[in-house]
């Protein structure tokens, strides 16, 4: 194996091991199934169907009620990604109440983005403004609090000219560095993400 094979197996290992390590579910919203109900349409379409069992659903907390001993999220839920991550810029497919067994400040959750896992309970009569609506509820085991940051995605940098010879589209009879491997792509984005 020559040592540009080596480095570029070498490249691609660490690339698989970088993008595998960013798709990884929080330890307090695992779960013990290996994928706990996240449909709540679903859930909400024969709610009577699905209590007892494990889901994970995620979303934006719309209000926080404190009770003795528990706290109720209502959540506006979000399909999930990968990682459990609500999708921002999802429409909400739902409304439940997540209970926590113990005192959740309001300031810590309020409007902010969160997905929770436990037992689903059942449904619960409640209303969104003057509307009725039937809330899924769930019995919380674990929650993950989400923060919205930006980051910036710049485009690919050149890379070493040196490594990439050979003729070029528009110069068949060069023989040396190609210019036109790995060059830049477009200005840099910035992109709005939640993180834990």
């Amino acid at each position: 194996m020559s040592v540009c094979q080596k480095g570029l197996s070498g490249m691609l290992l660490a690339c698989a091991l970088l993008l595998s390590g960013c798709v990884t579910v929080p330890d307090a919203i695992k779960g013990s199934s290996a994928l706990p109900q996240q449909d709540l349409v679903r859930v909400m379409n024969d709610p009577a169907l699905f209590v007892g069992q494990e889901s994970r659903f995620g979303g934006k907390v719309v209000k926080v009620t404190n009770l003795n001993g528990k706290t109720r999220l209502e959540i506006a839920t979000q399909p999930l990604d990968e990682s459990a991550r609500p999708r921002l810029g999802a429409a909400s497919v739902g409304r439940i109440y997540a209970d926590i067994n113990n005192f959740v400040d309001p300031t810590d959750v309020s409007n902010q983005y969160v997905t929770v896992l436990g037992t689903i309970r059942g449904t619960e009569k409640g209303t969104i403004g003057a509307a009725s609506y039937n809330f899924v509820v769930v019995d919380v085991r674990g929650y993950q609090r989400w923060h919205l940051t930006q980051q910036i995605n710049t485009p690919p940098q050149p890379i070493d000219p040196y490594i990439w010879y050979g003729p070029t589209r528009h110069h068949p009879g060069y023989w040396g560095p190609n210019p036109y491997w790995g060059m830049s792509s477009g200005p840099a984005q910035v992109e709005t993400i939640l993180t834990e």
